[in-house]
């Protein structure tokens, strides 16, 4: 099998990492993958923040869990120490699939590289808050920006998630 579509088939979700920093290098490498997306006429809209910075990434994660309603303490980031937030320009009427394309590329690099990694919802939410759109100001970041996701980064603590069985109406052929 095509190593990419195995890379591909064989990606999971990860909820569970060790303590142990992902090496600055490879979180370039990845990093890198999610600027060569697909983007609606090649627009670039999406932008990356990475965030391995302790207090901001505890600050993100202490917003988000506020979002989904969760008591002081949870962690919806489930103990990743590297972040990379994915925020894509709305003034582009392709910025939702260019950000969600982004988060694909990211997500296949790291299982590519032995990271594990899982989408983390809310952004949006986070960054339409006060504090959030401080965060964004602290950082220069300038522009009408929607938070399309978070791409938690981390060594996998435990096995790998089994893959779910494939429903049976995925795919309809039409010949």
């Amino acid at each position: 099998m095509n190593e990419t579509i195995k890379n591909m088939i064989e990606r999971r979700s990860i909820r569970k990492y060790t303590s142990e920093p992902v090496p600055q290098e490879i979180i370039d490498e990845i990093v890198e993958a999610g600027t060569y997306a697909a983007t609606g006429r090649n627009a670039q809209s999406p932008i990356i923040i990475e965030v391995t910075n302790k207090e901001l990434r505890d600050r993100l994660s202490a917003l988000n869990a506020k979002i989904m309603g969760k008591e002081e303490g949870f962690d919806p980031f489930y103990g990743a120490n590297t972040v990379l937030i994915v925020l894509a320009d709305k003034s582009k009427p392709t910025y939702l699939y260019d950000g969600s394309l982004v988060m694909g590329n990211l997500m296949l690099a790291a299982h590519s590289l032995g990271i594990g990694s899982c989408w983390i919802h809310r952004a949006k939410e986070e960054f339409e808050m006060p504090e959030g759109k401080e965060i964004l100001k602290q950082l220069g970041i300038e522009g009408d920006y929607e938070g399309i996701g978070h791409c938690v980064l981390g060594y996998t603590d435990g096995d790998m998630p089994k893959p779910h069985k494939r429903k049976d109406s995925y795919v309809y052929k039409i010949k």
